[in-house]
């Protein structure tokens, strides 16, 4: 394009008729009319194409105070029942894209298809943000971002404690980890039909609390024993969600450590999952509850996890440093009782920073999950019906044979390759 100045000038044209299409369209649509139409978008756009291929910086700024004077003026004398400035704006913003045509033709066109896309698209965005999301949901969504995109990268990238596990980025990257994936299980909850509301709503749980998911499903069961399938899916989906949560925290700190747990956690999640869709299969298609509001992350929560992970990783190192690395991995197993992500993330954050070797840590995060999702056994048969327990009993040890059926394939692979 840089060969023929005249494309830069007609992706400037094209601009402005794109928007002042959408412009038009609307202008029909109101009672009172913006001055600016399909015409002026178009004459502004190449008007900024134009006064930007003259290479007089001082002609692009007279051009530009022109228009921006004439939007002004225009809203100034419009009518004051329509007081917003989303027209003014787009011209605006049309002669810009047509100076910004002449040196990045394609940037300019994308950015105008944008600008089209939100004027079109006015009214799904305002019912989106005003009747579909609340409050508390967008108060979550700011906080999610503040914690990812300013706080994230302002942290310091090394250990800053005597022991040198302590990272505050990847503590911070752990946080964040944990409020996306609540967020993402909270959002297809909300969007999920009403049969497979438990599965939803247990893998969105699982994200956070699995033992939680499973005493909730289990009152449910009790106050009504006509949803004890759906609810022994939704304890079984929570499981899942707890897998996937624990793998992706394990592999923002070593992926080393998550590739030797891969034919565990694979494993486990394929059985979980067929058993979750045959209990599913057999529950009344009419009792799944719809999606109800909440909240997309528990903050509180989230600050547990991460000072748990701390906690068991500084208490790991000291046992492997006293009493070696054997302690280390039994501590694992006990500490797994009151939170498998925390204590198994602790495994690999020694393993990271070499504290730790790598069999070790593998076999100290199955111990830990073996012993954490034993405990659901119980909690299960105290909060549900007997059917309820048996069935949630049944994931559970599908879930444990799963991961040390993995376990003992991937040691018998390795010593026959090793032979």
């Amino acid at each position: 394009m840089n060969g023929q100045p005249e494309w830069p000038l007609l992706i400037a044209l094209a601009i402005g008729l794109l928007i002042g299409l959408e412009r038009e369209r609307h202008n029909g649509e109101e009672a009172s009319p913006s001055a600016a139409g399909l015409r002026t978008f178009a004459i502004v756009g190449l008007l900024g194409g134009a006064a930007a291929a003259t290479g007089h910086q001082g002609l692009v700024l007279i051009a530009g105070a022109f228009v921006v004077a004439g939007a002004l003026i225009a809203y100034a004398l419009g009518d004051r029942r329509s007081p917003g400035l989303t027209g003014e704006a787009a011209l605006a913003l049309t002669f810009v894209l047509g100076v910004l045509a002449q040196s990045k033709p394609l940037l300019a066109l994308e950015a105008g298809v944008v600008v089209a896309a939100l004027l079109a698209f006015r009214v799904q965005l305002h019912d989106f943000v005003r009747e579909r999301i609340s409050d508390r949901e967008l108060l979550d969504a700011m906080i999610f971002a503040v914690a990812a995109i300013v706080i994230l990268p302002l942290l310091p990238d090394h250990p800053v404690d005597p022991l040198g596990l302590l990272n505050p980025f990847t503590l911070w990257r752990l946080a964040v980890v944990a409020m996306a994936l609540s967020s993402a299980g909270y959002a297809a909850q909300r969007l999920v039909g009403a049969r497979y509301g438990f599965l939803f709503a247990g893998l969105a749980a699982g994200l956070v609390s699995s033992t939680a998911a499973v005493v909730t499903m289990g009152a449910r069961s009790r106050a009504a024993p006509t949803l004890t399938a759906a609810s022994a899916a939704g304890a079984t989906a929570s499981l899942i969600g707890s897998l996937g949560y624990l793998s992706v925290v394990i592999g923002a700190v070593s992926s080393r450590l998550l590739l030797g747990l891969a034919p565990s956690l694979a494993l486990a999640a394929l059985l979980l999952l067929a058993w979750a869709a045959w209990l599913i299969h057999g529950a009344p298609k009419e009792t799944g509850p719809e999606a109800t509001g909440g909240r997309a992350f528990n903050g509180l929560g989230v600050a547990l996890f991460v000072a748990l992970v701390s906690g068991f990783s500084l208490a790991s190192e000291l046992l492997v440093r006293w009493l070696g690395a054997p302690a280390a991995v039994a501590g694992a197993a006990i500490m797994g009782l009151a939170d498998a992500h925390a204590a198994s993330v602790s495994m690999a954050t020694l393993l990271a920073g070499g504290k730790l070797a790598a069999p070790a840590a593998l076999l100290g995060v199955l111990l830990t999950l073996s012993t954490n999702m034993a405990v659901k056994i119980p909690a299960a048969f105290m909060t549900g019906n007997r059917a309820y327990g048996a069935r949630v009993t049944a994931a559970v040890c599908l879930l444990i044979a799963a991961l040390w059926a993995g376990y003992g394939a991937m040691a018998l692979a390795t010593g026959q390759a090793a032979g």
